[in-house]
């Protein structure tokens, strides 16, 4: 049975944003491993959109960039969304009975599988579906943003903490039971 796990990188007041601070060089080289080592990725829309980035080579790209981009490739993407009507290579739809077949991935599949997106990952977590989640903290306030609960944070119990580099620290949570 596969493990859902969620995590992104967050500000200290509990926000995700993409564009307001971005990975120093350890912690993108935890991501690329973290990447290598996924089942595959289960995004919403939105952060979907953001990532396709990594779908065409940049001639700028350095190695470190080169090799996320292969790693992220590489793995089963499943896309949940209602509204777009296609998806990019190595990737998924889903649309339809969305509960089913997530609940089938995770039946079917081994190993981790990631959870991108607020309200995609609150909205699985809302059907316990959630097994981990993993909170990526950068010492930047934003004041207003998306938060990383999309909802009521669920009872959640603490089994870890990682320094990531100089500036990251990672909570990781189990929900409570």
């Amino acid at each position: 049975m596969a493990t859902f796990v969620f995590g992104m990188n967050l500000s200290l007041d509990g926000y995700v944003d993409h564009e307001r601070f971005a990975p120093d060089p350890v912690l993108f080289r935890h991501w690329i491993e973290q990447v290598r080592g996924l089942t595959g990725s289960i995004y919403g829309r939105r952060i979907y959109e953001v990532m396709r980035y990594w779908d065409e080579d940049h001639p700028e790209w350095t190695a470190e960039e080169r090799d996320f981009a292969t790693a992220w490739r590489r793995q089963p993407k499943w896309v949940v969304s209602r509204s777009l009507r296609s998806v990019g290579p190595n990737a998924t739809l889903v649309s339809d009975d969305i509960e089913a077949e997530i609940r089938g991935l995770k039946s079917c599949l081994d190993g981790e599988i990631d959870v991108a997106g607020p309200a995609l990952a609150g909205s699985l977590s809302d059907l316990g579906l959630i097994d981990v989640y993993r909170l990526y903290f950068h010492p930047v306030v934003l004041g207003r943003g998306k938060p990383f609960f999309a909802g009521p944070r669920p009872p959640l119990r603490l089994v870890a903490t990682d320094r990531i580099g100089d500036a990251v620290i990672r909570l990781s949570y189990v929900p409570a039971s």
